[in-house]
């Protein structure tokens, strides 16, 4: 099966010409770096928030001990971030913004390390339908070059198999384009919302602080803590 494929797909470039073999070497490529990073999202746990949810309600409920211990078995970047934000917030050396913006520090490092690739994604998805462009006025010019050596003998097969040979180049270039496109929009969704998690969440544990942890950090007599 694997010498027929071959042969499938040779017969298809030797049709298209070098510029069908070019959107293959860019399908493959964009298949190898799509594969990689599914990988990298289920690997850091990304929209897996389940967590993260049962630290931060530890956090409201049972207190900072044991919501520090779940946040920290977590893996994902917002449960990371809840990790620090819990520690950081329990300690009360620091004001909420400074919380806030080693937090934010911590976060764009890993959603930043998440998005690596999705450049290549992107210029493959534009790429493409415009290589199966180039690809098909290529064929048109050669096939009314045909046209017009052929003076007054013209054979119509000749022409309409010239036009439809062309045209394979722009469906090959959409075909490659599509799919890519749909799943880099789906990946940068997925990081949207895993920044707004990690907004919302971080939030929600610096306007709350368990009574214990106020008990464990209290302050010296006459000192105002802001809520």
């Amino acid at each position: 099966m694997t010498a027929e494929l071959v042969d499938a797909i040779a017969s298809f470039v030797k049709l298209g010409g070098p510029v069908v073999a070019i959107l293959i070497v860019l399908s493959v490529f964009a298949l190898a770096l799509i594969l990689l990073k599914f990988a990298q999202f289920w690997r850091e746990r990304v929209g897996r928030h389940r967590r993260a949810e049962r630290a931060l309600h530890a956090w409201f409920h049972d207190g900072y001990g044991d919501a520090r211990a779940i946040a920290e078995t977590d893996r994902s970047p917002v449960g990371t971030a809840l990790a620090t934000a819990m520690r950081l917030a329990a300690m009360r050396q620091a004001s909420r913004q400074a919380i806030e913006d080693d937090v934010s520090r911590l976060s764009l490092t890993r959603l930043h390390d998440l998005q690596r690739g999705f450049r290549a994604l992107d210029a493959i998805a534009q790429i493409a339908p415009l290589l199966g462009l180039f690809g098909t006025v290529i064929g048109m010019i050669d096939a009314f070059r045909q046209l017009q050596t052929a003076g007054s003998a013209v054979d119509p097969s000749l022409l309409a198999g010239g036009i439809w040979v062309a045209l394979l180049t722009t469906a090959t270039g959409l075909a490659v384009a599509m799919p890519v496109q749909l799943i880099l929009t789906w990946f940068e969704t997925q990081l949207e919302n895993e920044r707004v998690a990690i907004e919302t969440m971080t939030g929600a544990v610096l306007s709350h602080r368990p009574p214990e942890a106020a008990a464990e950090q209290a302050a010296p007599a006459g000192a105002v803590h802001a809520h």
